[in-house]
């Protein structure tokens, strides 16, 4: 069992008065972590540190942010053991799901690392003689950073990578289901030498996140915030920023739809669809939630993939070599079987699995799916995908795709490029994969959606919008006319 401190001005402490919470396994019950519940003192004392720690990181030039966030990937990769006990102890991920996150996390910090020399301004003409005009990208402050649980290691990184390749300090808001995972995070970054304060990790019990959170949102050090998790709690931390006037980046939930077109290549569908929808138990914003296709093909697709699925197991990671693991916990079971108790009710067809009584679910795939199901608008964010059938072409296929709250990812196989792309670019969500799966992400690209999955983008350039200032600043040379 692991114990953890809080990590706060580059020193490990306890909370006030020693308060402490457990995460327990979710197949077993049993507690894994014992870590410091923040108080809201502990979570101003972070903010704290962070400010203080930013007049000396933002100005260090890019070589030497760069030296140090590879050095943060390096120290990171080298937990690789830590990060997969933490993940399958914590969350009930596989290991190859915990080696993977530590994979691309790493190379997170690498491209933030490439991006310290990227962080570029203008020369802008002026009307005014003399005047040279510039716009500058300056650090913006301290930044908040509110990982998830469900990848952990992945988006704890992006949480705070991109901001310190920005010249800003952060605290990270670990999830109280996964604390000794960011943990670890943290404790790889002050490894990698940033700083006292550079990077600071909160913890705190789940009974106490709200108050946790307003007060480090709130708190005057803090200039911006970024959160990925559900919508609902997303809606709640981009009002509390805009309370204060404070920019934030929310990526948020999604029911990304997963189009099959009359021509598509069958098998490369079905190998897509099974990874997209089941990979890590479904637990994956992008995960493929809806399945439409088009009639024509429906039947042998359906039974295609019912087949495919069939080989899929979950077990307890701990225990078993599974490819699926188990569901974060019971709460997530409950949901999943009344969506598919009420799926079934109203006429749909169970091909594979079905409700579960553990947190260890098979996978499930539900046919002739309607609109008046719960499961067809509902994120379900569990082993259970959802194939509508779909007649009338093209632009019922959209129509249905966009028949949603959400429009974080979506994929669209067509056996036709230029069909399959026309079809993508009339789809409403931030990311599209044509003959791809909608689980897919890599450090360098522009990563978020629209609606109801949130606003704004991590990843390459478009996460050096999001973690600095544009200021316009000029210089006058010579005499000024002014009209008084």
């Amino acid at each position: 069992m692991k114990e953890l401190a809080l990590l706060i001005g580059g020193q490990s402490q306890a909370a006030a008065q020693g308060a402490i919470f457990e995460r327990c396994n979710p197949a077993g019950g049993d507690v894994v972590t014992r870590a410091a519940a923040a108080t809201v003192a502990d979570a101003e004392a972070a903010a704290e540190a962070a400010a203080a720690a930013f007049a000396h990181w933002s100005a260090t030039g890019p070589g030497e942010r760069r030296m140090k966030l590879l050095a943060a990937a390096d120290a990171l990769e080298a937990r690789t053991e830590a990060f997969t006990e933490a993940m399958v102890e914590e969350t009930g991920a596989t290991a190859v799901w915990a080696g993977f996150n530590v994979h691309v996390a790493a190379g997170m910090l690498r491209e933030a690392a490439g991006l310290t020399t990227q962080i570029q301004g203008a020369t802008i003409p002026s009307d005014v003689p003399g005047n040279l005009a510039m716009s500058m990208r300056v650090p913006c402050g301290p930044i908040l950073g509110i990982a998830p649980w469900n990848a952990p290691v992945i988006l704890g990184t992006r949480a705070i990578a991109t901001a310190l390749a920005c010249g800003n300090t952060v605290v990270l808001k670990a999830s109280e289901q996964c604390p000794a995972v960011h943990h670890l995070i943290g404790e790889a970054l002050i490894e990698a030498g940033l700083g006292d304060g550079v990077v600071n990790v909160v913890t705190n019990a789940p009974e106490d996140a709200p108050d946790v959170v307003r007060a480090l949102i709130e708190h005057p050090a803090i200039a911006r915030v970024n959160f990925t998790g559900s919508s609902p709690v997303g809606r709640i931390i981009g009002q509390t920023a805009a309370g204060v006037f404070k920019p934030a980046l929310l990526e948020l939930g999604g029911k990304a739809p997963f189009l099959v077109a009359d021509d598509a290549d069958l098998d490369a569908a079905v190998a897509a669809a099974a990874f997209g929808a089941f990979f890590h138990q479904g637990q994956i914003c992008m995960s493929t939630e809806r399945l439409v296709v088009a009639d024509a093909v429906a039947d042998d697709f359906a039974e295609r993939l019912a087949a495919k699925v069939a080989t899929l197991k979950a077990g307890d990671p701990r225990h078993e070599n599974t490819p699926l693991g188990t569901l974060i916990g019971e709460p997530s079971r409950r949901h999943l079987n009344e969506l598919i108790a009420d799926a079934k009710a109203k006429g749909a067809k169970v091909l594979v699995g079905g409700e579960a009584d553990s947190v260890i679910m098979q996978p499930t795939v539900l046919d002739q799916v309607t609109p008046e199901m719960r499961i067809y608008g509902e994120e379900s964010f569990g082993p259970v995908v959802a194939l509508v059938r779909v007649a009338g072409g093209d632009d019922e296929l959209v129509r249905v795709a966009n028949d949603t709250e959400y429009g974080l990812s979506a994929a669209v196989f067509s056996g036709n490029g230029a069909r399959g792309m026309a079809i993508a670019q009339r789809i409403r969500s931030g990311i599209c994969h044509v003959n791809g799966p909608t689980v897919h992400d890599e450090p360098q690209m522009p990563f978020g959606g629209v609606k109801a999955s949130g606003y704004g983008r991590f990843g390459g350039q478009a996460g050096i919008a999001e973690f600095t200032e544009l200021r316009w600043v000029t210089m006058q040379g010579g005499d000024r006319h002014y009209p008084i």
